[in-house]
């Protein structure tokens, strides 16, 4: 298929400062690439992710999809991640979408993930959790090696598996969180997703790291929405967080993420952020 101008944006997630959160690349008009195509083009991005936008499937529109996203990641696609789903839609929002009900309906591999608009942010409800319940001790023991810690510093820890397989661990505090460094051939081929709280007083609740494989090794996500999802199932779950609070990430990479979750009446986790375009324009695909 000859190449051909498709919108495209670049858009920064989870804040309200341009080149300060987690930045997303969105391919507008996904229709007639093949899956090749897509990850080709998400490698060359060198980004973390990057979302195709599709109409949706029969299937989905009938269950009242506005759009279908497909969410690339370097060497994989992925059924669902946080943060492509608010810059996806923030950016079918800037393009011109319209909505068909109070919910901006979305479509991915995990199936219909519903959005609402919070004044300036946009807030995702978690989907549900793969797996949960506390990890293997010999995974914890292998995480506490691999970040360099004592075992005894992990306080905490759960399967936060919502389609990417995040092993989450709690630590006593954020200052330990930010001080990590952690080894990624002990880590190779694990998801892993660190939070410890802050202290009384601060604007946020909790500082939270995630690691996962990379291009070159272990990389580090600067903000990460699936598991800010997963974590809140588990923390307000276990009582270890309140059904309302603000966590940064992204300190240790000189970020100003901040991710916003409210557990609501029913019981549903909202996942929140602020999005800001960085790049406007076309590709050739």
């Amino acid at each position: 298929m000859k190449p051909s101008p498709r919108p495209f944006k670049q858009v920064d997630v989870f804040t309200a400062t341009p080149y300060r959160g987690n930045p997303l690349a969105v391919v507008l008009d996904g229709t007639g690439l093949s899956t090749e195509a897509m990850q080709h083009f998400t490698n060359w991005t060198n980004l973390s992710e990057c979302t195709f936008l599709l109409p949706p499937t029969a299937e989905g529109a009938t269950a009242g999809a506005d759009y279908r996203v497909r969410i690339f990641c370097p060497g994989r696609e992925l059924p669902f991640a946080g943060h492509p789903t608010l810059g996806s839609c923030h950016a079918w929002l800037a393009a011109g979408g319209v909505p068909q009900g109070e919910h901006v309906v979305q479509e991915c591999g995990v199936g219909l993930v519903r959005l609402h608009r919070e004044g300036q942010r946009l807030a995702f409800a978690a989907p549900p959790l793969n797996k949960s319940g506390p990890l293997p001790e010999e995974d914890v023991a292998l995480i506490a090696r691999g970040l360099g810690v004592a075992r005894s510093d992990i306080v905490a820890h759960a399967w936060c598996d919502n389609g990417p397989n995040w092993r989450g661990v709690m630590l006593k505090s954020a200052e330990q969180v930010m001080a990590l460094q952690p080894d990624g051939a002990v880590l190779a081929g694990l998801d892993i997703g660190v939070v410890g709280p802050h202290p009384t007083g601060c604007d946020t609740a909790f500082e939270v790291r995630a690691f996962f494989p990379g291009n070159n090794g272990l990389a580090e996500d600067p903000v990460t929405g699936s598991l800010n999802a997963a974590l809140a199932q588990w923390l307000i779950g276990a009582g270890l967080a309140p059904e309302r609070y603000v966590a940064a990430q992204g300190t240790a990479l000189e970020r100003e993420g901040r991710v916003f979750i409210e557990r609501d009446a029913s019981g549903t986790v909202w996942v929140g952020g602020q999005s800001v375009t960085c790049i406007h324009g076309q590709v050739l695909l």
